[in-house]
């Protein structure tokens, strides 16, 4: 068994494009790839999931307890042969002073050795007294090895390999020299999601390619290598401490968006919907005329924006959507979700006609409207039942560059704004029939155990159903 942090000494050094074609080469020697991603990201995940071909799991310090990152992490790299984490920005940043919730805090829980990924443009000496540095910053902290990248040919790499195998103890596993060809093109949110590109596949072949022939991928496995005793002493039974016992739920159907236009889900989550009794039923928003036979509907988050004219398009669908949610269908969205059901969407000054179940206008703006973490306490209102009691105060994440317009002022919503912006600086989750929608992204963790609770409120509401039409036709007999 393999396992690793895969982090970097500044953000934008290329480590996902090297965790990506990691899982890649991994997995064309026949190894089993378990991939993770530290922090609120959705966009990286959907990279390591294809290269790796086993849905990547987010690891979030902020968010998560401890016990539940040891317990998503073991659970799911069990039986695997490697465990890849792919950290975010470098290994020492983050929120904290002390550096508590920091990619070297993660690879400290979990006892990760650390692939330190350094863009090494234009750097030749000086190299040696970066990884010093690093090293020296916390003695705890294994750097098991460097990955040089970017570099500018094979004489720019013996430079860096004699300067650093001449200065300090850290093996150089890997040297990657710069390709435009592997480059993955950016938007504002970071790297454009896989599910958008039309050629992901050949690009993640490349990567794995590249890693394969510039990376010493066997002696990269050597140090990274953890003892099967060590692995199984900690246990890998799954607690699933998110999700309430429930006896033999009753199954419900839930549509759910998965399209190039959305594809913002936690796998998490997705298992939290399924054990709770969800049948997760797909649709196609740019492509789908109708909506599938469901009890419930689910639209995560993405980029409608980029594709405002194809939904726009597809009035079919839009109509569809608006009449069911208007006869009270239960319904789930997040971000591109709510940008989605809103009444028009402006992209370049230009309004696209959207579904209309919100009363509200979606712009999109140059700079964030909201980002980062919000921290949301549920109001009285919130439609959704309680099987026990949730958390004072809800932690989650935030990012978008879009704000929702033109709301009556009676408007109804599910939680208040401590930390954020959400809908307005105060308020978000807003209620429409048995709709909520926010552009706060929620995860099924801790006492936030929004999957489980959604669920219940389907069932709820087709059990209502049921009843009544029982009611009528026993009425009319």
């Amino acid at each position: 068994m393999h396992r690793m942090l895969v982090s970097a000494a500044h953000k934008s050094s290329g480590k996902t494009t090297i965790s990506v074609g990691l899982c890649a080469a991994f997995r064309a020697r026949g190894l089993a790839v378990q991939p993770f991603k530290k922090g609120p990201d959705y966009i990286d995940p959907l990279w390591l999931s294809q290269a790796s071909g086993h849905a990547c799991r987010n690891l979030d310090l902020y968010l998560m307890r401890a016990d539940e990152i040891e317990d998503i992490f073991e659970r799911h790299g069990a039986g695997m042969d490697v465990s890849l984490v792919e950290g975010n920005k470098g290994l020492y940043d983050g929120l904290a002073l002390d550096g508590s919730n920091s990619n070297a805090a993660l690879a400290k829980l979990l006892g990760l050795p650390v692939v330190l990924v350094i863009d090494a443009r234009g750097m030749t000496r000086g190299i040696a007294p970066l990884i010093l540095g690093y090293q020296a910053f916390d003695r705890d902290i294994r750097i098991a090895g460097v990955i040089l990248n970017q570099l500018g040919g094979s004489r720019h790499e013996s430079k860096l390999r004699a300067v650093v195998e001449h200065y300090t103890d850290v093996p150089v596993l890997g040297a990657v020299h710069h390709d435009p060809g592997l480059f993955v093109q950016e938007r504002h949110l970071g790297l454009i999601p896989g599910n958008e590109v039309a050629q992901s596949s050949a690009m993640i072949d490349a990567m794995g390619q590249r890693m394969a022939s510039q990376v010493d991928l066997e002696r990269l496995l050597e140090v990274t290598k953890v003892d099967a005793l060590e692995t199984a002493a900690l246990g890998t039974d799954p607690k699933m401490g998110s999700v309430p016992n429930v006896a033999a739920p009753t199954p419900v159907r839930i549509a759910i968006a998965r399209d190039r236009a959305f594809g913002f889900y936690y796998a998490d989550d997705l298992d939290a919907l399924e054990a709770a009794g969800a049948t997760l039923v797909p649709f196609d928003t740019l492509a789908d005329a109708s909506l599938p036979e469901v009890d419930g509907l689910y639209i995560g988050g993405g980029f409608p924006e980029m594709f405002a004219p194809q939904l726009a398009a597809n009035a079919a669908l839009r109509e569809a959507l608006r009449h069911a949610l208007a006869a009270g269908l239960p319904a789930y969205a997040e971000c591109g979700g709510l940008m989605y059901l809103s009444r028009t969407l402006s992209v370049a000054g230009h309004a696209y006609p959207m579904v209309g179940a919100i009363p509200g206008d979606v712009v999109m703006h140059e700079r964030p409207v909201g980002r980062g973490y919000v921290h949301l306490c549920e109001r009285m209102g919130h439609p959704w039942p309680r099987p026990r009691l949730p958390a004072q105060e809800i932690r989650a994440h935030e990012f978008h560059y879009s704000s929702l317009d033109n709301l009556p002022a009676d408007a109804q919503f599910a939680f208040e704004v401590k930390r954020g912006h959400g809908i307005d600086g105060r308020h978000d989750g807003i209620l429409v029939n048995n709709l909520l929608a926010s552009y706060t992204h929620l995860r099924t963790i801790g006492s936030c155990y929004w999957a489980t609770r959604f669920v219940a409120f389907v069932r709820q509401h087709r059990q209502h159903q049921t009843g009544a039409l029982q009611e009528t036709l026993g009425a009319l007999q």
